[in-house]
């Protein structure tokens, strides 16, 4: 059974929306996963009511990282958060992954302080799984690192197709670089660069460039940027389903129910969170604004990738791919 501690105090409606995705995560894959919830000593009598005793555990942590507070800072500044205390529990032993909607930024801080890079990783990225016409494309990095280098891009192909093979069975997942335009000389010297790095190497299957257009007919398994454009892409893929329901509503159609489900696909809940790959343990990271399904597709995230095992042996196969 895996185990995934999870943050109670990140998130817009928190602790409330973490509580009811962990329920609905526990009944979901009742063999499967066990709970480590993370937050202040007042709240656990209420809130573990109705959860299942053998499933379920509690780390007290009383602090909270606000979103707006400097990421670096509040992690050294508040070593009782939610956020530190649920990650020290991966790095301790004492839990398999860790699931936060907080901030994005002390997420990503304090899961390199404490559970440290793997060997052969310079910068972290978050991958987030997008849908397409044929399946899901891996987009990262989509909010970690603003601005990429050429080599960065480089790991971050590596460290994406990584993910793919161990977690979605993916043999050898295609790699696209987000560009302008098809032409490896578009998009100047960081992108072009990376285009080089990448073609230049045999253990990427690397398709080229792929424009904006041809990330929804899955041009690629595998699709690398800098994170400020993932990040911006991202949000507007988050926004997609929802404003296509209202368009057709006011349109009057799909007034019965139907096109909310056949849009499904289209929603970010469906897919709950986002990995942060390259460091040594399982740190997932889901939307601010997440509800109840997005914690718990979020849960189910942390424990596939906890259960696939890929952050074992990553660095070496980084170092023998020429990743690094």
């Amino acid at each position: 059974m895996i185990r995934v501690a999870l943050d109670l105090l990140g998130g817009d409606a928190a602790p409330d929306a973490a509580l009811a995705g962990a329920r609905r995560a526990l009944t979901a894959w009742p063999g499967d996963i066990f709970l480590v919830l993370v937050g202040p000593e007042d709240t656990a009598a209420g809130a573990l009511e109705g959860f299942p005793g053998d499933r379920v555990a509690w780390l007290a942590a009383e602090e909270r990282i606000d979103p707006a507070e400097a990421p670096a800072l509040a992690v050294r500044r508040k070593p009782d958060s939610t956020v530190v205390r649920g990650l020290e529990a991966v790095r301790d032993g004492e839990a398999d992954a860790f699931v936060s909607a907080g901030s994005t930024g002390a997420t990503v801080v304090a899961s390199v302080l404490t559970l440290g890079l793997l060997p052969g990783v310079d910068r972290p990225p978050v991958g987030a799984l997008f849908p397409t016409a044929t399946g899901r494309v891996l987009v990262l990095d989509v909010g970690a690192n603003v601005d990429a280098q050429p080599h960065q891009l480089h790991q971050f192909a590596h460290l994406g197709s990584i993910y793919l093979r161990h977690v979605l069975s993916v043999e050898r997942p295609r790699v696209g670089l987000l560009n302008m335009g098809e032409e490896e000389e578009r998009g100047g010297g960081v992108v072009t660069t990376a285009h080089g790095r990448l073609a230049a190497d045999p253990d990427l299957e690397f398709v080229g460039n792929v424009e904006g257009h041809d990330i929804v007919t899955g041009a690629c398994d595998v699709l690398v940027c800098g994170g400020f454009v993932g990040n911006v892409l991202l949000k507007f893929y988050e926004s997609i389903a929802e404003f296509v329901l209202q368009v057709f509503r006011k349109a009057g159609v799909g007034a019965g129910g139907e096109l909310g489900e056949a849009l499904r696909f289209l929603d970010y809940t469906e897919y709950g969170g986002a990995p942060l790959l390259g460091v040594d343990g399982v740190s997932v990271i889901c939307h601010g604004a997440s509800p109840a399904r997005a914690i718990m597709n979020g849960i189910r995230t942390a424990a596939d990738g906890a259960a696939s095992g890929f952050t074992a042996g990553i660095g070496a196969a980084l170092t023998r791919e020429g990743g690094a």
